[in-house]
């Protein structure tokens, strides 16, 4: 049996030690035990080997030395094998010489990966010695071993711009690296990682590695879990399991301001206020308060001519845009006042989406036109004629894409593109008062831009109307909106459909879906028949079918960004109901999925006052200053 067990280091970064000083726990007073098979259980598929080994790790890691000593020399396993700890000391010992001489040793049988790990060591060579002001040493180290080993042309350029620092610190910052007095080696022995075999060296805290994987797939599988992972209790013993009554599902607040149906709301980025845009032709700044009680409405936005169906925030929720018919506002959120009005478009706008950088925003309309503007509202590009009719678009936290959806028909007539009765605000009807017919059925598609280039990266089919379309905050999936009553989830890295959610209904109206919950974990719509469903997005599974708004469609719901445990809903009733997870002290099953307390805010039409009903009864909560403040 070899001594791997009794150097200094470890596969992590604790220390290994020898057996205590009488010899009672040492390898050499331990008869080994010999188990038959390989496996750790009979019915199991788990390697006996491979699993002694990583616990050896384990408790050499958490200083249990003379426990990992002897499990060596019961097992007859050792953790790694003499020249895997030598790798590791020359490389934390900065020998690197041996190091890359002891690469051929360690299982490495890819050319590449071999180079790889090469060009690894000697790039942490070269600025170790530019760190120590080693500048010949490290410009021969440069063209000798990293020239000949850099697997890009531009890593070798930004590492030849080094030379020109004189201060180390400027070394530092600029290579994003912490010396070799950091934890650079160690960061650089995770690396090496990669293209060394793991059953020859095996990962840094491997048995940790599994335990969180272990914990993050049952919080995917628990369908109602809404809390942090990092906040998220883990036990070794039991299975993680949410309870039901956590889950926002009961109305708070029922917000009532607008005079006619509701068609969308949009939370701040902030979560603090909500944004509701109404066929009434207003759209409502409403503020949440600091204990998520304290509704009111802060502002009505009144200069539009048509119903308000588009809304969004600007990023720092600073600005607040509208869409009404082919006109685009754009509003001071905190004042109420106008800054500028656009006409770009030509027919109606269907969608805005602020640029996740906070540089501007991007229209699309029935037109088949894709706008972008600047933050001031100064129209950028335009991106000429579109292949489809956009009915809704997006665009991806991480700044890459452009998701688009909408109707391909070029030989629909003028009447038929814009008979929709809820996109327009009016009736299915074309200027002669019958009905819309069209000459040939529209196509409905999907397409993906590439948001620096405006080029289509894809572009595919979906049968049924696409009325809205919402992406993921990890930019991996899209939502959309597939009209007769189904929502689909597409796999934006794959171009594939993930997922169906069914359920509610939509055939007539425009839905507006969204993810929501921490890590998105949730799908909620509305529906025709003026519930709210909510799904778990890994599973589908329907969670929720929550009544409460009256006769009509729900038209859009909108997760809180920041309370993970409350969400809006508006709806043909005139209403917007915020739903929230029921204090200890009330059922959730309350007929109607209404708490006993739950109470609403009332605008007044003419903007002059609120007021406040709780249990039927209502009452003046105060004055506004003016038609446009409340």
């Amino acid at each position: 049996m070899n001594g791997n067990g009794f150097v200094s280091f470890t596969n992590g970064n604790g220390a290994s030690g020898a057996s205590g000083s009488n010899g009672k726990h040492g390898r050499g007073a331990l008869a080994r035990v010999n188990l038959p098979g390989h496996l750790l259980y009979d019915d199991s598929n788990v390697d006996r080997e491979e699993f002694v080994r990583i616990l050896l790790q384990s408790l050499r890691d958490v200083g249990y030395t003379e426990s990992a000593a002897t499990l060596e020399a019961e097992s007859g396993y050792s953790m790694e094998e003499p020249e895997v700890q030598r790798f590791r000391e020359y490389i934390l010992d900065g020998i690197w010489s041996k190091a890359e001489d002891a690469l051929s040793q360690l299982g490495i049988v890819d050319e590449d990966n071999l180079w790889d790990a090469k060009f690894l060591i000697n790039k942490q060579k070269y600025l170790e010695l530019l760190e120590a002001r080693k500048t010949a040493a490290a410009l021969h180290v440069l063209r000798t071993e990293l020239a000949s080993s850099s697997p890009e042309p531009t890593q070798l350029h930004a590492l030849s711009s080094l030379l020109m620092c004189t201060d180390p610190e400027d070394i530092r910052q600029r290579a994003e690296w912490d010396g070799a007095s950091g934890q650079s080696r160690h960061q650089l022995l995770l690396e090496l990682h990669r293209f060394i075999p793991p059953t020859v060296m095996i990962p840094q805290r491997r048995f940790l590695t599994l335990l969180h994987q272990a914990h993050e797939d049952q919080l995917r599988r628990c369908t109602y879990h809404n809390t942090p992972f990092e906040s998220t209790p883990f036990s070794l013993l039991s299975d993680h399991e949410c309870n039901r009554d956590g889950f926002p599902g009961i109305t708070t607040t029922v917000l009532l301001g607008h005079a006619d149906e509701v068609w969308n709301v949009e939370w701040s980025h902030d979560g603090t206020y909500l944004a509701s845009g109404s066929k009434d032709k207003t759209a409502i700044i409403w503020y949440i308060g600091l204990d998520s009680k304290k509704w009111e409405a802060r502002l009505v936005l009144r200069e539009h001519d048509f119903p308000v169906h588009s809304i969004a925030w600007s990023l720092d929720d600073t600005m607040l845009l509208t869409g009404a018919e082919h006109h685009i506002k754009l509003w001071n959120a905190k004042t109420g006042t106008l800054l500028r009005s656009m006409e770009e478009h030509t027919e109606t706008v269907t969608a805005l989406s602020w640029l996740p950088d906070g540089s501007g925003f991007i229209s699309g309309a029935l037109d088949r036109k894709i706008i972008q503007w600047d933050a001031e509202g100064n129209k950028k590009l335009s991106w000429g004629f579109t292949e489809i009719r956009v009915t809704d678009l997006a665009v991806t936290p991480d700044l890459t894409r452009v998701v688009s959806i909408g109707m391909h028909a070029p030989s629909l007539s003028e009447s038929t593109t814009t008979s929709r009765a809820r996109r327009n605000g009016g009736d299915n009807t074309n200027p002669s008062g019958n009905p819309a017919t069209s000459i040939k059925a529209p196509e409905n598609r999907c397409v993906i831009y590439h948001l620096s280039t405006r080029q289509v990266e894809s572009s595919f089919k979906l049968e049924g109307e696409l009325t809205s379309v919402k992406v993921s905050k990890d930019s991996q999936y899209a939502l959309i909106n597939h009209s007769p009553d189904e929502i689909q989830l597409w796999d934006l890295h794959r171009v594939r459909l993930a997922r169906k959610f069914t359920g509610q209904r939509q055939g007539r109206h425009i839905i507006r879906s969204c993810l929501g919950g921490v890590n998105d974990n949730f799908v909620a719509s509305g529906s025709e028949d003026g519930n709210v469903y909510v799904w778990h997005r890994d599973t589908g599974a329907l969670l929720e079918v929550l009544s409460g708004h009256g006769e009509g469609s729900v038209n859009s719901v909108a997760w809180n960004p920041r309370n993970h445990q409350m969400f809006a809903s508006c709806s043909d009733d005139h209403s917007i109901r915020i739903w929230e997870s029921p204090p200890p002290d009330i059922s959730r099953d309350v007929p109607g999925g209404r708490s006993h307390t739950d109470f609403s805010v009332s605008a007044s039409a003419k903007g002059k006052g609120k007021t406040r009903q709780v249990d039927g009864d209502t009452e003046e909560i105060g004055p506004g200053s003016s038609s446009t403040r409340l």
